[in-house]
């Protein structure tokens, strides 16, 4: 009798103990169901986020689209040709694009990247013909900023915008006669006489002197060309146009760089009657831009021969 107790009490404490693992599996499995659950709304919101953040929200109605140039072009942190033209060709199209409208405020820069972002420009006005691109200068659309936006349709700026400098510089610093009263001697070994080409540790050769000169005037007859091709007949040329100065945006229009006073607002509602703004304007990550960093930074360590910076300004 008192073996058939211990038998029962053992065979319910081992359905006991069996209960409560497979409880316990329960609980797991959905710990894990709720955990898998979670992650996949935090992807899912992620995704909208980084799908707005990146130009890639649709709108479902006609609106004016947005894309802002800020800062420098090319360069560590400036905005690329890729990035600007890969928003350019999303706003160009969205079928519920009206116009678009290319927000400037900027020095300038890379005279490549600005090159290849207005001849995007101009290939996009060929494929999407109804839709106009227009400029809107904040506080300075010079260079390179200009040059982009010489491809617009029209440009509109505010009366105390600074507009123009078109010209081209390439810059940088000289320390021989430093390197002299420190007792520093300069041990530069080359194949090939101008691979040491405006070396700064080294005194200027006439002969290199004279072919950066040359290449400037090359780019800088290319920037000339363009706003010639870009402003047409708009232009009231002068002997100082295309010499480097910079206008305020009421002179400007006067000189035919720009068409007319207006801010985004102004021209979303009055020129393009289309009031609603969807913003296009890419949204680079810090992944992205560290990347982007440490990319130039590292190619740049392998171009020893590489003397200043190239501009058009």
């Amino acid at each position: 009798m008192a073996e058939s107790t211990q038998e029962g009490e053992r065979g319910a404490l081992e359905r006991l103990l069996l209960a409560h693992l497979d409880e316990q599996r329960r609980t797991r499995r959905w710990g894990v169901f709720f955990k898998l659950m979670g992650l996949v709304w935090l992807f899912a919101l992620i995704g909208v986020i980084a799908s707005i953040g990146d130009g890639g929200f649709v709108s479902t109605k006609p609106h004016t689209a947005l894309i802002e140039l800020q800062g420098q072009i090319g360069g560590h942190d400036g905005i690329t040709a890729d990035v600007l033209n890969g928003a350019l060709n999303s706003a160009f199209s969205d079928r519920h694009t009206r116009a678009v409208v290319l927000r400037i405020n900027s020095p300038g820069g890379s005279p490549v990247q600005a090159g290849q972002v207005y001849d995007e420009i101009r290939r996009l006005r060929e494929k999407y013909p109804k839709i106009p691109l227009y400029a809107v200068v904040d506080d300075v659309c010079a260079s390179g900023g200009y040059y982009i936006a010489a491809a617009a349709d029209k440009i509109f700026v505010d009366k105390a915008s600074l507009v123009g400098s078109i010209g081209v510089l390439m810059d940088g610093f000289g320390f021989t006669e430093s390197m002299k009263k420190l007792g520093v001697e300069r041990r530069l070994l080359t194949a090939g006489e101008n691979k040491g080409f405006l070396d700064p540790f080294s005194p200027l050769e006439p002969a290199q002197v004279e072919h950066a000169r040359a290449m400037l005037g090359d780019i800088h007859q290319q920037f000339v060309h363009i706003v010639r091709q870009g402003r047409g007949d708009r232009l009231k040329e002068t002997p100082d146009l295309f010499s480097g100065l910079i206008w305020s945006g009421t002179r400007s229009i006067e000189l035919g760089l720009a068409d007319g006073l207006g801010s985004l607002d102004y021209v979303a509602r009055e020129v393009v009657k289309v009031e609603d703004v969807v913003d296009f304007t890419p949204k680079q990550g810090l992944a992205e831009r560290l990347a982007r960093r440490i990319g130039t930074g590292m190619g740049e360590s392998l171009m020893p021969w590489s003397r200043g910076a190239l501009h058009v300004r």
